[in-house]
Order: C-alpha cells, then sequence, then structure tokens
C-alpha cells in the first residue's frame, strides 16, 4: 500500500492530508493547540482514529501514539551528536536509515520490513511517500512517519 503526504501550503497548525496512489483521501491529519505537538488523524468519513501527542517536560522528545484513546505506543529521539536516532516502543519496531533526508525504513525485530518512506523532490509543498508492506500497519506506520516529522520541525 503506497500512501502520499503532503504538508498543506498554508496551515497555521500542522495539517496534512494523506492520499492512496489513486488520489483518493485515505486520512486528514489536524494540529490541535496544546503544549507540545498534538496531531489527531482522522478517517476519509472524518472520523477520529488516532493521536500523536508529545510528552512535554521531557529532556529528549517522546511522543506517544494512540488508536482511538488507546496507548498503542511512543518514539523517542535518543541523544546523539550528529545523525538522529529514535527508541520505538510500538509493534516491536525499529526505525533506521536517513532522518535528516527523510528516507528511511521500519522493520520487524527480525528484520521483515514493515515500511519505506522518502521524500519526493520538485513539490510545492513538502511530499513523502509511504510504502507499507501490510495495510493493516498503515496507521500505526503514519502515526510514526508524523511524530518524526513534528520532532524535526521542533528542531528548527
Amino acid at each position: 500500500m503506497r500512501l502520499l503526504f503532503r504538508q498543506r501550503l498554508f496551515s497555521w497548525f500542522d495539517s496534512y492530508d494523506i492520499y492512496d496512489e489513486a488520489g483518493n483521501t485515505v486520512y486528514t491529519v489536524e494540529g490541535k493547540l496544546a503544549w507540545g505537538h498534538c496531531l489527531h488523524i482522522l478517517n476519509a468519513a472524518g472520523d477520529h482514529i488516532g493521536t500523536v501527542r508529545e510528552q512535554v517536560l521531557t529532556f529528549l522528545p517522546k511522543f506517544e501514539l494512540y488508536v482511538q484513546d488507546q496507548y498503542v505506543g511512543c518514539i523517542q529521539k535518543e541523544f546523539t551528536f550528529f545523525t538522529p536516532k529514535f527508541d520505538i516502543d510500538c509493534n516491536g519496531w525499529r526505525v533506521e536509515g536517513d532522518f535528516l533526508e527523510w528516507d528511511y525504513r521500519v522493520t520487524e525485530a527480525c528484520g521483515a520490513q514493515v515500511a519505506s518512506i522518502h521524500k519526493e523532490l520538485l513539490h510545492w509543498t513538502d511530499t513523502y511517500v509511504i510504502d507499507v508492506a501490510d495495510p493493516g500497519s498503515a496507521l500505526c506506520v503514519l502515526m510514526l512517519a508524523l511524530a518524526i516529522d513534528a520532532e524535526k520541525c521542533s528542531r528548527n
């Protein structure tokens, strides 16, 4: 399953549209006013299905992931000097690659690829491609990508 993650050109808060390969809106992401980043994920019908919430007052950025209102895991930036690394507590997954260039993979503990994420060039707004092996994992993969994007934005 391929998802296209496009940031809206004019948006006060973090706001994204997530499309499938045919151009259909699969998810909408809306930033909410809160301490730290708080992103609500809506399905195509407009129903709230997930939340990415930044924990405040932590030494390094940490984001909690919720499907509906149920906690499913978190992602936290690790202390490094040059290349960013993340510790993921979600489905036993790991994330590796070049986060600064938006070219990374999500893998299972056994090494099987869950998803790959990369940035497309030559667009008016930031456009990212998320290739997910199992469509049932798409929401959790999207939440991880949103948390990594929010962490990068908070550094700038």
